[in-house]
């Protein structure tokens, strides 16, 4: 009879309505990112330089079953603004921007100042780690004619809220 309980009451507590704090007891998460690579800039280019990269949040319970959470991202190291963050070589900057879908119309950024942010609820499993990928679309505008090609670099912190 033991090993028959222990599925019957997940089975239970995946049908309650609980607000997710309750649920998620012992939740642990991690993120890892993948880079926004848009390779060597060249000023001549009369299209916009585009890429993506990844967050990847990959969480662990030991009771929970379902978190809430959210995803944000900061200016960047070489910006005071969400749009446009700058990416640098040098004493050189390059506008960019980052978003959160292929339709480039949401900066992401911290849910401040006309940003949004990915936010959404994952069902964890019991006996593995759930892992929630979130895609980063980059976007250089063409026509920073102002700098010379090149590579440039910029870093940006990666902020996950769970309960």
């Amino acid at each position: 009879m033991k090993p028959l309980f222990v599925p019957v009451l997940a089975g239970l507590l995946l049908a309650l309505p609980l607000p997710a704090s309750a649920v998620c007891s012992g939740c642990s998460c991690s993120v890892s990112t993948a880079a926004v690579a848009f390779g060597a800039y060249s000023p001549l280019s009369g299209s916009p330089g585009l890429a993506t990269g990844n967050v990847s949040m990959r969480c662990t319970t030991t009771l929970g079953l379902l978190i809430d959470y959210s995803i944000d991202l900061d200016k960047g190291s070489n910006s005071t603004s969400f749009s446009p963050r700058k990416m640098a070589s040098g004493s050189y900057r390059l506008n960019y921007d980052l978003y959160i879908s292929a339709a480039y119309g949401s900066i992401w950024g911290d849910n401040t100042s006309g940003t949004s942010r990915i936010t959404g609820s994952a069902t964890l499993n019991l006996l593995s780690a759930t892992t929630v990928n979130s895609t980063v679309y980059g976007r250089i505008p063409a026509g920073q004619n102002f700098v010379p090609p090149g590579f440039y670099n910029d870093a940006v912190v990666v902020t996950i809220t769970y309960n």
